[in-house]
């Protein structure tokens, strides 16, 4: 059986915290996804409602969360089929091998069937708005992780041309950024150059759409993977964990956003005395619920469709 809890204020909703599919090797636990070996050398990926911020997993869970992480991501695999090739097969359980569906209670919504890749050791951020950890680069540096930025930009500024700006892909503790040369000595030109190529494409072909749904992409993380030679689209994307995403009306420069991801909880967080280390301090049911909320309006927002 899986662990739940449950937020009781939400309508009695349970949160899945872990997974426990017996029979299944577990191929890896990060900070949100529990990921299956499945027969055939492909993956069950399985977002559960797990929160993490500054880099630990807070004790609380957040409704809702797993399952607008995958169903936001099958969105997206599904608007870029033509435009880059992934690793997302399915999100049915109905279509899982038979040995799956016994699992429906834990993987109904929240989970996909992908192809099997090897993971590139980086992390592809593309910015396109002057925000979080970009602008207190640049108001020391002058530039965003090592690109050189015009004067006097504020914060949340909009940059005249999205930047890829790279970071190492950390098992534990915080991803890194750094330069571009530094990528090129880690996986080779060609390969840095299409990891390039392709996050700046998605970036630029999601935020159009985004702007046109009422919200700002400010910036946004994605990984790629390698099945046989091929280049692929891996893991989540363009997800309130993933990205950061801002209202469209009410935009101003000069101060930070409101923001429909966990920027919330992290200035909560931020509010209190914790040094960012375990255990993390408690999450107020107020401070879930809004979480919850505003993971279920960019989901609605970009999609077009209330969650199931």
């Amino acid at each position: 059986m899986s662990k739940k809890t449950t937020v009781s204020s939400l309508a009695g909703k349970s949160v899945l915290r872990e997974t426990s599919l017996p029979g299944l090797k577990l191929f890896s636990r990060g900070k949100v996804r529990d990921v299956y070996e499945v027969p055939g050398d492909k993956l069950l990926v399985v977002a559960t409602d797990r929160l993490s911020a500054f880099d630990v997993v807070m004790a609380e869970g957040i409704p809702d969360k797993g399952t607008i992480l995958t169903q936001l991501s099958v969105f997206w695999f599904k608007f870029f089929q033509r435009v880059v090739p992934h690793h997302f097969l399915t999100a049915k359980v109905e279509e899982f091998p038979d040995g799956l569906k016994v699992f429906r209670d834990q993987l109904e919504g929240r989970a996909m069937l992908t192809d099997r890749a090897k993971p590139f050791p980086i992390e592809c951020v593309v910015r396109g708005y002057l925000a979080g950890s970009g602008w207190k680069d640049y108001k020391a540096t002058g530039t965003v992780c090592g690109v050189k930025l015009p004067a006097g930009l504020q914060e949340s500024s909009k940059l005249d041309q999205p930047i890829f700006t790279p970071a190492t892909k950390a098992e534990s503790g915080h991803d890194e950024n750094i330069s571009w040369e530094k990528v090129v000595e880690r996986i080779g030109a060609p390969a840095a150059a299409k990891l390039r190529e392709y996050s700046l494409l998605l970036y630029s072909k999601a935020r159009d759409y985004a702007e046109g749904r009422g919200i700002l992409l400010s910036d946004t993380k994605f990984e790629f993977g390698l099945r046989g030679n091929e280049i692929i689209l891996i893991d989540e994307v363009l997800t309130p964990d993933s990205s950061r995403f801002w209202p469209r009306e009410g935009y101003q420069p000069g101060r930070p956003q409101p923001s429909y991801d966990k920027q919330f909880v992290r200035d909560y967080l931020e509010s209190l005395h914790w040094n960012k280390q375990p255990p993390p301090p408690h999450l107020p049911q107020e401070v879930v619920e809004k979480t919850s909320g505003k993971y279920r309006k960019a989901y609605r927002l970009l999609t077009g469709a209330p969650l199931n």
